[in-house]
């Protein structure tokens, strides 16, 4: 199995990415879903586009109000294309942030799963994104625990990373396991 690297991370590296995510499941005759970040659908498009259905696509976007009060990032009608193609789409809190934010926001310090949020993004922050999307959809049961599945995460528009992991719920946070990194980027 190789890795693909990329030189920095972001969303000029998205279709590299989906490429070299079409590789390994094509390689692969055990996994059947991927859970992917994209806020938009974009990504979630992309993906879809190059593996159709070779394998579910679980979209996780953010929760309503991530960046405006009362307002998805996701519109009504990227909802509807993606639930066209059969892409289930999670809107829900972050698994590693959620509630948390707002007591950290308003009395400052941390949270517990800030260190782990924090030692994720010393791999990379779309590792950090994967592993939190997964056990998000996990906790939604759109994923079974248990299964590897691929995993795919960036920072802010596009995505950069994806693995293979073995996803778990929330509860049983330090049982994931990354199998595999399919690409990353380098810095």
């Amino acid at each position: 199995m190789k890795i693909t690297y990329f030189e920095k991370e972001g969303e000029d590296y998205t279709d590299e990415l989906v490429a070299a995510v079409k590789e390994r499941l094509d390689e692969s005759d055990d996994i059947e879903n991927i859970v992917i970040a994209s806020a938009t659908g974009k990504s979630a498009l992309k993906l879809y586009d190059a593996i159709g259905g070779d394998a579910e696509i679980i979209n996780v976007t953010h929760h309503s109000g991530f960046k405006e009060e009362n307002t998805l990032d996701i519109s009504e009608e990227m909802l509807d294309e993606l639930g066209e193609k059969g892409i289930v789409t999670f809107v829900g809190c972050h698994a590693f942030s959620g509630a948390n934010r707002g007591v950290t926001n308003k009395y400052g310090g941390f949270a517990p799963l800030d260190i782990v949020s924090d030692t994720l993004r010393m791999i990379s922050h779309g590792v950090k994104v994967a592993c939190e999307i997964s056990i998000m959809a996990a906790d939604a049961g759109l994923v079974p625990v248990g299964d590897k599945i691929i995993a795919i995460g960036g920072r802010g528009s596009g995505v950069d990373t994806a693995v293979i992991l073995t996803p778990v719920n929330a509860k049983d946070l330090f049982n994931l396991k990354i199998h595999e990194i399919i690409a990353m980027p380098k810095d």
